[in-house]
């Protein structure tokens, strides 16, 4: 009997080690772009559809310490593959999260000009679809949905073990790090390629400063107006931004 609860005891604490719990770390997302569908069917997309792949990659960085992220640029496939993007350089902006306070700070660039806009996270009403997981990045991922923007729905995977309730850019309110994301309408995938919890340098997980502060509103009536004649990827560009 000693030697069946020495045996039990033994593998209880092995099991307990194996669960891990994570609050501070970095995870590198795989973006993947459909620009073709992105720039839509319409006479506006069909006229930049020879001059931009039909496929594109990125990679972007989420540092998180505990109820604070940072989500940037990382690094992209070949220049000549790149994603298309005519409303301003994508890979200048900065998204920045406290999930304490449910509010956020984000760094856009727009038609040249850099702005910091700051406000609360999207209240995102999520369902949870606990009979679908998924292994991402080692981890085990529970599946969830939600709609966003009134018609646009996603469909997100998410870790328990990372304790953090964040994701790519603004979205957020799971129990547990959003690692794996697919919005169909936009036509783009995000997910987690690696995790890496050891030697991470939180300090970088500050609100950014650099820009023109302006109210989100105001800045979605300016890019509508500069936007009319853009056809469908108007719609793509205003959704991405506001992610």
């Amino acid at each position: 009997m000693k030697k069946i609860f020495l045996l039990l005891t033994f593998s209880y604490a092995i099991m307990s080690n194996a669960q891990q719990f994570i609050s501070t770390g970095q995870i590198e997302y795989e973006v993947r772009v459909n620009n073709h569908g992105v720039l839509g069917d319409d006479t506006w997309g069909r006229m930049f559809r020879d001059q931009v792949p039909k496929f594109s990659t990125s990679w972007y960085n989420l540092t998180f310490a505990n109820d604070k992220a940072l989500y940037k640029f990382s690094r992209q496939e070949d220049k000549g593959n790149r994603m298309f993007s005519m409303g301003g350089n994508e890979t200048d902006n900065i998204w920045y999260s406290d999930y304490a306070s449910q509010t956020f700070t984000d760094q856009k660039d727009v038609f040249g000009d850099t702005y910091i806009l700051r406000d609360s996270l999207m209240n995102i009403k999520w369902k949870l679809v606990p009979t679908e997981t998924r292994e991402i990045a080692g981890f085990n991922c529970r599946k969830a949905q939600a709609i966003i923007f009134d018609s646009v729905y996603v469909f997100a995977f998410y870790t328990d073990e990372i304790t953090v309730p964040g994701g790519p850019m603004g979205l957020h309110g799971l129990p547990g790090m959003i690692l794996g994301i697919t919005i169909p309408r936009m036509y783009t995938s995000w997910i987690a390629s690696k995790v890496q919890v050891l030697g991470v340098n939180t300090s970088i997980v500050v609100a950014p400063e650099k820009g023109k502060k302006q109210k989100a509103t105001e800045l979605l009536d300016k890019i509508k107006k500069s936007t009319s004649d853009w056809g469908s990827y108007a719609q793509q560009m205003i959704w991405k931004l506001f992610l």
